[in-house]
């Protein structure tokens, strides 16, 4: 019974974070890589009714793709996490809650995903991203 309760190992959360970062930072990247191909105008492509600026547009798209690339090296995993937070706090505030959308909604558009890459995010920022990263080996 203590195995339910007791603190997991060391290892087992460092190849869990590593994991976690992983599909994250993967998700991201392709996530924001269709974006770069129009970096001032993707919303408009996406039939948004009310885009941002060009400007916050490519910043958006920089922060997925770049901050992808950073939670998925562990490398400045929390600036990359903290672009991540506010590209997704962003799509709350622009798109998701002007649309009322609901948390989850299965088959249409809801919140679920912004808020769980949002609170992943907060998670890497807090506790960084684990000793296998390069976070650990260029900096201890």
């Amino acid at each position: 019974m203590n195995w339910l309760v007791a603190p997991a190992p060391a290892p087992v959360i460092a190849a869990t974070l590593l994991f976690l970062r992983l599909v994250v930072g993967v998700a991201f990247m392709l996530h924001g890589m269709p974006k770069l191909s129009h970096p001032m105008t993707w919303m408009n492509l996406f039939g948004m009714k009310r885009p941002a600026p060009g400007p916050l547009q490519a910043l958006a798209a920089l922060s997925e793709v770049g901050g992808g690339l950073a939670v998925l090296l562990g490398l400045v995993t929390r600036l990359g996490a903290f672009g991540v937070a506010a590209t997704m706090v962003g799509a709350l505030v622009t798109v998701h809650l002007p649309a009322h959308d609901p948390f989850v909604s299965p088959g249409r558009s809801s919140s679920e995903l912004p808020v769980v890459y949002l609170a992943v995010a907060f998670l890497l920022m807090a506790i960084g991203p684990g000793p296998w990263s390069l976070d650990a080996i260029l900096f201890g």
